[in-house]
């Protein structure tokens, strides 16, 4: 057999590539028709690219438009198409500027038809608070829940409330104009009206639920922000039409074709993960101690796994959930032998770091050990970065120009 950390990085990788943005963003714009003027606006971690392949595929069919994407991932000039970075996971004051000038051109211009190019991180990059509330709220509110441990759909409830254009209230905004949504979905079972928080999307959310995630999590909000959550958002939209181009479930069929030309006998066990990280990592460890008699599969097996996971922040450490997940696979496992995981975000990005993700076997803890460090005091601190960079295991692709959930690959030789 080959290497096995190699044949996990190489699964991964090959499995990226398959949804990176160009080829599906082409793929869905045949027969696609937009007559009159047309203006682009793309928000997400995949907007330049997504935009980039629109503009060469349409050519002047774009009349303008208004790429907004995360730091780092402008790639160069669109001709007709201003690009615009800004603040994630986290908005800051480039994403309201941002905002603001994509709503006012597409007021000034009046356009026929907005092509409307959607991927994960949407929801930070685009963004104009509602009336009664301040980016320090916004930014306050979004970090305590993405450290309190609430999923993606329960943050994207309380974010559409406090929002201007989200939960379908840009939609709303532009109700005499044609919306054509492409979306790359990065939200556990493609809810629309979650991915980005859903702009273009009737929300299936209720005040209820918004208030209900606040009690559940114990954050504490002034009572002008408690009466701005109980404003619903559009239960209906009658100028919009919306299509899945991209999603993990796309990038698990992948992965299990890259396995089996490996040799592996790969089996999807689900595109929906949704847990702790560092007990999705512990779990996994007990189902390759499994493989060592031959449960669920005989070896050579591959293990594929696609969701989200989230990690309930207690220590004062760098990491992101693909590497707290790695980290505590590399603890369970310790001692297993010709066993890898590989877990990473699609996106190239895990968390406020510049790794993807980490590849890790049961040789790892011990190798941290080594090194003078103990991974479970590194685990319990969520100081997995610094951990698995000690070991030299982390997987850093930079930012690949899609997001699609995260990527999880278990080989037993």
């Amino acid at each position: 057999m080959n290497n096995i950390k190699d044949d996990a990085r190489y699964i991964v990788e090959r499995s990226i590539e398959t949804v990176l943005p160009e080829k599906a963003v082409c793929d869905s714009l045949e027969g696609l028709h937009l007559p009159g003027k047309t203006f682009l606006l793309a928000i997400g971690k995949a907007a330049w690219r997504m935009a980039k392949a629109v503009r060469e595929k349409l050519g002047r069919s774009i009349t303008t438009g208004v790429v907004i994407t995360k730091y780092g991932h402008v790639e160069g000039d669109i001709p007709d198409i201003d690009c615009m970075e800004a603040g994630h996971p986290l908005p800051d004051d480039n994403t309201i500027a941002a905002t603001t000038k994509a709503l006012e051109m597409i007021g000034t211009i009046k356009p026929d038809n907005i092509l409307f190019l959607v991927s994960g991180g949407g929801s930070a990059l685009f963004e104009k608070p509602v009336e009664g509330v301040s980016l320090e709220d916004l930014v306050a509110i979004n970090n305590r829940l993405l450290r309190s441990g609430a999923n993606i759909v329960e943050i994207n409830t309380i974010r559409k409330r406090l929002s201007a254009v989200k939960g379908g209230r840009f939609a709303k905004m532009f109700a005499q104009t044609t919306i054509h949504s492409l979306v790359l979905s990065d939200v556990l079972g493609d809810r629309l009206d979650s991915i980005a928080s859903g702009p273009a999307y009737p929300d299936s959310s209720t005040c209820e639920e918004a208030l209900s995630i606040i009690d559940r999590y114990g954050l504490t909000l002034r009572p002008e922000l408690r009466e701005i959550l109980k404003k619903e958002t559009p239960h209906l939209l009658g100028n919009v039409q919306t299509r899945i181009i991209g999603s993990i479930g796309r990038a698990c069929e992948a992965a299990s074709i890259f396995a089996r030309e490996l040799g592996y006998e790969p089996m999807i066990l689900t595109t929906t993960l949704d847990c702790e990280a560092r007990e999705a990592g512990t779990f996994l460890a007990a189902i390759a101690r499994e493989e060592m008699y031959d449960r669920p599969l005989k070896r050579p097996c591959a293990i594929i796994l696609g969701g989200e996971t989230v990690v309930h922040v207690k220590g004062t450490g760098l990491g992101g959930r693909n590497q707290e997940l790695a980290l505590s696979f590399a603890i369970a496992s310790d001692g297993l032998d010709k066993v890898a995981l590989a877990s990473v975000g699609t996106d190239g990005t895990d968390g406020p770091t510049d790794a993807a993700g980490a590849i890790v076997d049961g040789d790892s803890a011990k190798e941290m050990i080594e090194r003078g460090i103990d991974p479970y005091i590194y685990l319990l601190d969520n100081d997995s970065y610094h951990a698995l960079e000690t070991s030299g295991e982390l997987l850093k692709t930079g930012p690949t120009g899609t997001n699609v959930n995260d990527l999880i690959v278990l080989l037993c030789q």
